[in-house]
């Protein structure tokens, strides 16, 4: 698939769960789309829950919805961290709200549920914040992919390939003109 011309986001703070940030970033960028990990501040090194370093490209003060396709945020630790910025729950709320992609594996649910994004829709998450995600207005599914709309949500590492497919085809679909 050849996505070139599109701009991805891929939030990073620390604590981030390594393989739900590099698997997506790597198979984007081997899908020719722009992708960039996007911090709390450009230039500054986000340590994974093992330690290994993602090193924000963007700070999320330069980045808008209406400058991007699509948003995805991996899970870990990192997005209890993140949903306490508001500039970054304000871009994935606008996200949503434009009709971009917006992705969230694991415990990256948590930002939807802090963006005001989940009622009505169908989602899932990891099992330990199926309450919240419940709770946010969520129809919470035990799959591992749940795509309703832009909305594209995974629960584990292990769902990876499932999650990028349904990302992939989403940007494709975008491409198309065809959402």
């Amino acid at each position: 698939m050849n996505l070139r011309g599109k701009h991805v986001a891929i939030l990073t703070e620390k604590q981030y769960e390594d393989l739900e940030l590099w698997y997506p970033y790597y198979r984007l960028k081997e899908a020719h789309a722009d992708v960039f990990l996007v911090g709390p501040e450009a230039d500054e090194t986000y340590s994974s829950k093992h330690g290994y370093p993602a090193k924000a490209q963007k700070g999320i003060a330069s980045v808008h919805a209406a400058d991007i396709d699509a948003v995805i945020v991996p899970g870990g630790f990192s997005p209890d961290y993140m949903r306490t910025n508001a500039k970054t729950v304000k871009l994935v709320k606008e996200c949503t709200e434009q009709g971009k992609t917006v992705a969230a594996i694991c415990h990256g649910g948590w930002m939807l549920c802090s963006a005001h994004v989940l009622k009505g829709k169908r989602a899932t998450s990891y099992v330990a914040i199926k309450d919240d995600m419940i709770n946010a207005g969520a129809h919470w599914i035990d799959e591992e992919v749940v795509r309703d709309g832009n909305i594209i949500t995974s629960r584990k590492p292990q769902d990876l390939p499932s999650f990028m497919r349904a990302i992939l085809e989403s940007l494709g679909e975008a491409r198309h003109g065809s959402k």
